[in-house]
């Protein structure tokens, strides 16, 4: 308990899945919580279920790849509680399930505007803040599919590649300001959007996917959230420009 107490953690996506996982335990964890998303009644419910706790957070509807908004709502977190410590930029979109040569130009362009745009924005308004503050901690959510591929999903593992290099990027561009900048790299992680497909059962899917694992099992959006509380906290002080895959095994093989 306590590992975020007196910060201020800003959450993109952070209405479901992965980013509500991190927004709660963050907040757990002591830190007030900006919770960022489209997801308006689900973002809501995770800040009143952090508020329930004893929690201290708020919620703002974000449209990521709109600089516009991006800079309004990051000037009100900061009218709000003052300061940003960290920004988890979580918010992307997967795209079409789609080899390169049929994807259009629009459906490239909606994937790189969240998924890249989207870090991009967040992270340029969130450094005046942790400048302000004197340090910070920015994690990016990206994906193992931005170390490893397969034959569909081209934008998205073009945009999770991008993350990566990013995450380097501006590591080493803001270290002089102690502006930590690391990347989360998730494999399978098991939500309830996975439902029934093609006449398989649930349960059959989840069994099928475990045990492509090698510890035998899929993920959980609290496995990813750990994850990113470590990098996020004083605990990971020493560690930026690098990358922490939380796949089970999954591209160890």
């Amino acid at each position: 308990m306590n590992r975020m107490q007196g910060k201020v953690a800003v959450v993109t996506g952070g209405a479901l899945r992965v980013g509500r996982a991190t927004a709660l335990l963050l907040a757990r964890e002591g830190a007030a919580v900006a919770v960022l998303d489209i997801e308006d009644e689900a973002g809501e419910a995770a800040v009143g279920e952090i508020k329930q706790a004893g929690g201290n957070a708020r919620y703002w509807h974000l449209d990521v790849s709109q600089e516009e908004d991006v800079t309004r709502v990051f000037g009100e977190i900061r009218a709000q509680f003052g300061r940003v410590d960290v920004l988890v930029n979580n918010a992307n979109v997967g795209g079409p399930d789609s080899p390169t040569d049929t994807v259009t130009e629009a459906q490239w362009d909606s994937v790189m505007a969240i998924n890249v745009k989207g870090v991009l924005f967040c992270t340029k308004h969130a450094i005046p803040l942790m400048r302000h503050a004197g340090a910070g901690s920015v994690v990016n959510i990206a994906s193992i599919y931005g170390l490893v591929s397969s034959p569909h999903l081209a934008p998205y593992h073009a945009s999770m590649g991008a993350v990566r290099i990013m995450t380097k990027s501006d590591a080493l561009a803001y270290a002089d300001d102690r502006i930590r900048v690391n990347a989360v790299l998730p494999g399978f992680i098991w939500n309830d959007a996975m439902t029934e497909a093609d006449g398989v059962a649930q349960e059959m899917a989840h069994n099928a996917m475990a045990r492509e694992h090698p510890l035998g099992r899929m993920g959980e959006a609290v496995d990813v959230a750990h994850g990113v509380l470590f990098l996020a906290s004083d605990e990971a002080k020493f560690i930026t420009g690098t990358e922490l895959v939380i796949d089970g095994g999954y591209t160890a093989r």
